[in-house]
């Protein structure tokens, strides 16, 4: 991961340097310190340009002339927009341009004199979300299309509270970049049990792990995520992670205050469709039909990198659903934990029989504060809403609009779908308690009615929200602070959810 550093303002000597510069803003610090050193290139070169600090501007100046002969390889300006507009998204969409412009250089200095503590902090955010790259399986690579930056230095007058604000923000990082990790990986290491076994690593930050396995998870009854199971090779697992940190410092050693917030993923590690098969053009994404699973596990990193003072639980359900003569059929009917019977009508709609079981075990162990499950669900979500937003369904009011202003501050947005008694008839069975598909007409919808059916102890529903994240756990397209591929959606959005308003 590339390293961050918190420093004093100084002109570097080689590498880059970058000035970050709102909209007519006049030269200052660092800047006006390298625009006197070479005699005034700096801004004849940004005037040429008609540079204006605009947002999305950039401007790239090669070996500006310094005098005494050693300075920079290479300045990038970057455009801020008006200073009155300055936000934490846009700063960090502003570090995240301008690392591949510096990514040449083995080192580089930010000039962030004219930026807050906290500013300062967002852009390197931005930064290092960009840097995200996962090269673990690449053997041919010339070196010369390796990124070589290793080293960033954010220069500050401010440096002592700019390093103090990055703190938590370097743990989130961390959340997200394992989430990365784990969605990207292929499907032949990550299968359950591996999947299961990095989350024990865990422990070191102070997370309680536990592993159930298929004796445990009959002997509770988990009927649904078993039958999704019962087709491949690779054994299903149920993680539990516990984080107990309203108490003070947080950790395994210590117990839970009081009601925990809940964080459920579905984590299909493979999905072929099982018997109702799914097309083999594309299957090769289905190696990430486990991003569900992967956010709970960064936000839980997360949570406990910081030192989160909350509680928090997160469970995942591991299965690959494979087709075999063991497999699934279309037209079994399966006895869930909480007792309901489900006919499953289509074996490609797994994910919500994985995340019944998980949900009413979740409920049943700990009685959660709240519930929010991720999972990517539906294609029928992306019909809906594109890549821009996950779709979100709960049965709270007061949950929805924290987790959409929660979205919205971290720059993953959630679209509010309806829930309702029409929709819930159309996954009526005729031979079991409920079918696990409702048809084409809001696949999405039927598919938040059917988890819904397993939330809610008898003395009242607990607050609950379903996140279908099936058209933002992945991007075909570089965005401002995510490279192309995984995007850990939902990692950031849930440590901010707890930030604002569950710890304390």
């Amino acid at each position: 991961m590339l390293d961050i550093a918190f420093v004093k303002p100084a002109l570097p000597r080689h590498g880059a340097l970058v000035l970050p510069l709102a909209e007519d803003a006049e030269l200052a610090g660092l800047a006006q310190a390298i625009d006197a050193a070479s005699n005034g290139a700096v801004a004849r070169a940004l005037a040429a340009a008609s540079f204006k600090g605009r947002k999305g501007q950039s401007c790239t100046i090669w070996a500006p002339a310094v005098e005494g002969g050693s300075g920079p390889a290479r300045l990038v300006v970057i455009g801020l927009g008006k200073p009155g507009d300055l936000t934490p998204e846009g700063l960090e969409a502003a570090g995240g341009a301008a690392l591949p412009l510096v990514s040449g250089e083995r080192e580089a200095v930010v000039a962030a004199e004219s930026l807050a503590a906290p500013q300062a902090a967002a852009f390197a955010m931005g930064l290092l979300l960009k840097s995200y790259r996962f090269d673990r399986y690449r053997t041919t690579e010339k070196e010369e299309d390796r990124p070589k930056l290793e080293r960033v230095e954010i220069a500050s007058d401010a440096a002592t509270a700019a390093k103090a604000a990055w703190a938590p923000l370097r743990a989130v990082a961390d959340g997200v970049f394992l989430a990365r990790d784990l969605v990207t990986e292929p499907p032949n290491i990550l299968h359950p049990e591996e999947m299961a076994e990095r989350c024990k690593e865990l422990e070191k930050l102070g997370i309680a792990v536990e592993v159930l396995g298929p004796k445990e998870m009959k002997k509770l009854g988990m009927g649904a995520i078993l039958g999704v199971a019962q087709g491949s090779a690779k054994e299903p697992r149920l993680v539990v992670m516990q984080w107990n940190g309203a108490g003070g410092n947080g950790g395994k050693g210590k117990k839970a205050s009081g009601k925990p917030v809940a964080f459920i993923g579905k984590g299909v590690t493979f999905d072929t469709g099982g018997i109702s098969i799914k097309p083999a053009a594309g299957m090769e994404d289905m190696k990430w039909d486990m991003a569900g699973a992967g956010a709970v596990i960064g936000a839980m990193a997360a949570l406990a990198g910081r030192k989160a003072k909350v509680d928090a639980v997160g469970l995942v359900g591991l299965v690959e659903n494979m087709p075999s003569g063991d497999a699934q059929r279309p037209g079994d009917v399966v006895r869930t934990m909480s007792g309901q019977t489900v006919e499953v009508i289509n074996t490609d709609a797994e994910g919500r029989l994985v995340l019944a079981d998980v949900i009413h075990y979740c409920q049943d162990r700990f009685a959660p504060r709240l519930m929010v499950d991720l999972a990517t669900l539906t294609g029928a979500i992306i019909i809906s809403l594109g890549h821009e937003h996950a779709g979100l369904f709960s049965n709270d009011d007061a949950l929805a609009q924290q987790l959409t202003a929660a979205g919205k501050a971290v720059g993953e947005q959630l679209w509010r779908m309806p829930l309702g008694d029409a929709y819930d008839k159309q996954i009526k069975s005729d031979i079991a308690d409920m079918k696990n598909v409702g048809g084409r007409p809001g696949g999405s919808i039927t598919a938040a009615q059917f988890i819904q059916r397993f939330v809610g102890p008898k003395d009242g529903p607990t607050p609950w929200a379903h996140l279908d994240i099936a058209g933002t756990a992945w991007s075909s397209k570089d965005l401002p602070t995510v490279p192309k591929g995984a995007t850990a959606f939902g990692v950031r959005l849930l440590d901010r959810l707890v930030a604002e308003h569950y710890e304390g």
